[in-house]
């Protein structure tokens, strides 16, 4: 609920506006940093499940059953503080009436079947929901669910695929991959709601801000609370030019 007190945000005319628009030195730092953090866990994630994939092209299937199981650990390293930083964007946004500019998902940008299902039902509920902060509050929801979902079914794949359990494993490869294209995607649309959010928040919150999102960056997802759903149901440019 917005506390009075606060002052009311003010956001920008588009998101594309947004992705355009110069930070004063202490949000642009805010954002580089945590940009920053992301992006670091997200190459070694990125970086050791191509490594196995193409181990796997080469034929050397040991190695590469190896290199999958190494996978599985990055990725939760990963996934954990990407939905971490959504939780810190939802919960100031609901405490202090933050109200940033956020467009709709677009189900072109994934390629599994859930997430498409998710960012399909979130672009058709941001024509019935006409407040902008609740537009912005129930894109984080959406997002912070397939993160943790899409993460979830990656580790369990890639565990699959280093016990060695599947006679046929094709299929646990290509959802693997598909993961990581997805959680890929949810990370630039993270990217580009995090601009937004800097561009609508009032100078007075960045420390406060900044502060909960350090928290959440590194609190184990197991003990980080949940987030409260609004309703519950490839690149920087082409998602902030939408």
């Amino acid at each position: 609920m917005t506390n009075p007190s606060h002052p009311l945000s003010t956001r920008g005319s588009s998101v594309q506006a947004d992705w355009r628009k110069w930070l004063p030195q202490e949000k642009a730092q805010v954002f580089l940093d945590l940009v920053q953090h992301l992006e670091s866990v997200y190459i070694m994630f990125s970086v050791s499940l191509n490594e196995a994939i193409a181990l796997r092209r080469e034929g050397r299937l040991f190695k590469s059953v190896s290199a999958i199981g190494i996978s599985s650990d990055l990725c939760d390293l990963f996934t954990a503080p990407l939905a971490g930083l959504l939780r810190a964007l939802s919960q100031h946004a609901r405490h202090y009436g933050t109200i940033p500019n956020a467009a709709p998902l677009d189900p072109a940008n994934y390629l599994g079947h859930r997430c498409q299902r998710s960012a399909r039902m979130s672009g058709l509920l941001n024509r019935v929901l006409l407040s902008h902060r609740l537009q912005f509050l129930h894109k984080v929801s959406t997002l912070e669910e397939m993160v943790e979902d899409v993460g979830e079914d990656f580790r369990h794949a890639a565990d699959g695929l280093a016990a060695g359990l599947y006679i046929d494993p094709g299929p646990l490869w290509n959802e693997v991959d598909a993961g990581h294209y997805d959680l890929n995607t949810c990370l630039r649309e993270t990217i580009v709601l995090l601009k937004s959010f800097l561009v609508a928040l009032p100078g007075g919150q960045l420390e406060a801000f900044q502060n909960s999102a350090r928290e959440h960056l590194v609190a184990p997802a197991a003990e980080a609370p949940a987030l409260q759903p609004v309703i519950r149901h490839r690149r920087f440019a082409s998602f902030a030019g939408q």
